[in-house]
């Protein structure tokens, strides 16, 4: 069976952490290739000799396979002066007891030449450096707030009950009491006066949450987790203007005017998608690669499983983050959206659903450069006003209120100029069709037990 070759010279290159493997294929003289192997070590003079070798012997196209980071050294050394892709080891893998190093590199090599491999998405230079910031910056938000959860536990076993009366143990009050715990002071009276603001509303149960049993130990672990504290907040603060001065001002501020999403958001979805949506044909690959689309997963015509699959970890974070925060905001086209889908699915998949509708929003807006345009909180029902007007009159039926509203006027109905439906009559609940797929009954030639 012969297959079209679309890459007359092409390599694939199989690399770990001490060497690499490379084979080169050329299609010069009838449908079986010519074969040439080469392998080097991972330090900057090997690749130099190994771009070298594939320039000499005129290769146009290269295929990476590997797991982890080892792949980035190779990709530096090789972007500028070849086509370079980059591919996933889960969907190139090699017949079972054909796996050698070479097999391997051959493999690649001869899946890129009839063109039977999708590349990974690889972000240009200056995406993938404001990639790394955003990644370390989370790191440092994470170790934040196991810091916080360590002096929250230390204050446990001191039994000081701060976090009872102060909804946030180390805001300004919080930071000064602590201070004062670590410098000696033990009376209650005395930390509960280092309140601020509203807290000194509060300074009665202040004092009893403040009347605990500290010990030179505790003080010695506040002081230390404190310091630690200060110290990541203080790499925070230098991080920021080194984000600010990689990232596009203009598309961070339209992609805060969406709901759920701020500053940090728009910096993930800049950083882990790019600026050139050139790289995803459409927003559902843009899902896809993220992971926040129900996966497929169906044998003999029954689907198996939904779950969604693996993908951009840290933009399907900061989504799920920020579509959080969108379900709490009022009046708003994307909360609306949450508890129509939390109303058939539950919260967590509602979750997913509405940070895929985000990212699509976002990729549109990235694409097409626009503004975003809030559709309101009552965009699904102005979509069948009439259908909305037979429900609530059900609901107040079901509740023995009288039935009756006024007509639908023009503006609130989108087919004004059509004349009004008759109206729906009133079916019992018992006879009514129950939603859902149909039964299969008649199909496998039982009775049926689902009409009654």
């Amino acid at each position: 069976m012969y297959v079209q070759v679309e890459h007359e010279r092409c390599c694939g290159i199989d690399v770990h952490k001490n060497s690499v493997t490379a084979c080169v294929l050329l299609y010069e003289n009838g449908p079986k290739p010519t074969v040439r192997r080469k392998e080097c070590a991972t330090h900057t003079k090997a690749l130099e000799t190994l771009r070298a070798w594939l320039s000499a012997q005129q290769v146009t196209h290269v295929a990476l396979e590997s797991t982890g980071v080892y792949w980035k050294p190779v990709w530096q050394a090789l972007e500028s002066h070849f086509q370079l892709l980059l591919l996933n080891p889960y969907q190139v893998k090699n017949m079972p007891g054909k796996k050698t190093d070479k097999r391997d590199s051959e493999w690649l090599a001869e899946l890129l030449a009839h063109g039977l491999v999708k590349a990974s998405f690889v972000p240009p230079a200056e995406t993938r450096v404001l990639r790394d910031l955003t990644r370390y910056r989370v790191k440092l938000t994470e170790e934040m707030n196991r810091i916080h959860n360590r002096i929250h536990k230390v204050l446990e076993v001191a039994c000081i009950k701060l976090d009872t009366v102060a909804t946030h143990i180390l805001g300004v009050s919080g930071r000064s009491m602590i201070k004062a715990v670590i410098d000696g002071q033990e009376q209650p009276n005395e930390l509960a006066q280092h309140a601020k603001g509203k807290l000194r509303e509060k300074l009665p149960a202040l004092r009893l949450a403040m009347n605990g049993h500290v010990t030179e130990h505790h003080r010695f672990m506040l002081k230390e987790l404190m310091e630690d504290l200060e110290f990541v907040e203080k790499k925070i603060l230098r991080l920021d203007p080194t984000i600010l001065q990689h990232v596009d001002m203009n598309a961070v501020a339209r992609l805060c005017t969406i709901p759920g999403v701020d500053v940090i958001t728009a910096w993930t979805l800049l950083a882990e998608l790019g600026s050139d949506m050139r790289a995803f044909p459409t927003a559902k690959d843009a899902a896809s690669w993220a992971g926040l689309c129900p996966g497929n997963n169906e044998s003999a015509g029954k689907r198996l499983s939904n779950r969604t699959r693996k993908g951009n970890r840290w933009l399907r974070r900061g989504l799920c983050q920020a579509a959080w925060g969108a379900s709490r905001k009022k009046n708003c086209f994307l909360a609306a959206f949450f508890l129509r889908q939390r109303a058939k699915g539950g919260a967590q998949k509602a979750i997913i659903a509405t940070a895929h509708r985000l990212l699509v929003i976002a990729y549109c807006m990235l694409r097409d450069g626009t503004e975003y345009r809030e559709a309101g909180g009552d965009y699904y029902d102005k979509q069948q006003p009439h259908k909305v007007r037979a429900r609530l009159q059900e609901r107040l039926r079901r509740l023995d209120a009288p039935a009756t509203l006024p007509p639908l006027t023009p503006a609130l109905s989108p087919l004004a100029a059509s004349p009004d439906p008759p109206p729906t009559p009133s079916v019992p609940t018992a006879a009514r069709k129950k939603r859902g797929r149909p039964c299969k009954c008649a199909e496998r030639l039982i009775p049926c037990i689902h009409s009654t």
